[in-house]
């Protein structure tokens, strides 16, 4: 029991530290685009000139939550448009690939840290939206 208790302590300080260190790596990598706060580009909902659009919060305002983690990370390695391409999707990312700058456990980090700042009822209806069908 003694053994569980601590594995159990560490994978708490492990999920603080990683939304620590993702903190640093959004505020390095994303937050040029997705903002300080998480709060995305202005008018995030509507396409620019170029027809792509412009990024979006990631705070409890956006639509980041309705993702799974898996969706999140790919998008994020791969880059928007390699993603949407493969899902069939017709809509024009201008998010980049971060796949050769960042590592998958610092992928992980930055979407720990996102994560983290959500309020309970976002966390709960991620959740439930998340949740494999009956």
């Amino acid at each position: 029991m003694r053994h569980l208790t601590v594995i159990l302590c560490l994978w708490g300080l492990t999920s603080d530290a990683s939304a620590e260190t993702g903190a640093a790596l959004y505020a390095r990598h994303c937050a040029a685009c997705h903002g300080a706060n998480l709060e995305g580009q202005p008018e995030w909902r509507s396409p620019k000139a170029d027809g792509s659009y412009p990024a979006p919060p990631h705070d409890a305002e956006g639509h980041t939550w309705h993702h799974d983690d898996a969706m999140l990370t790919d998008y994020v390695a791969r880059g928007g448009q390699a993603v949407l391409d493969e899902m069939g999707v017709s809509f024009r990312s201008a998010m980049p690939a971060f796949g050769e700058t960042l590592t998958a456990d610092e992928i992980t980090a930055i979407l720990d840290f996102i994560k983290s700042t959500w309020p309970e009822r976002i966390r709960q209806a991620r959740e439930q939206r998340l949740a494999p069908a009956p």
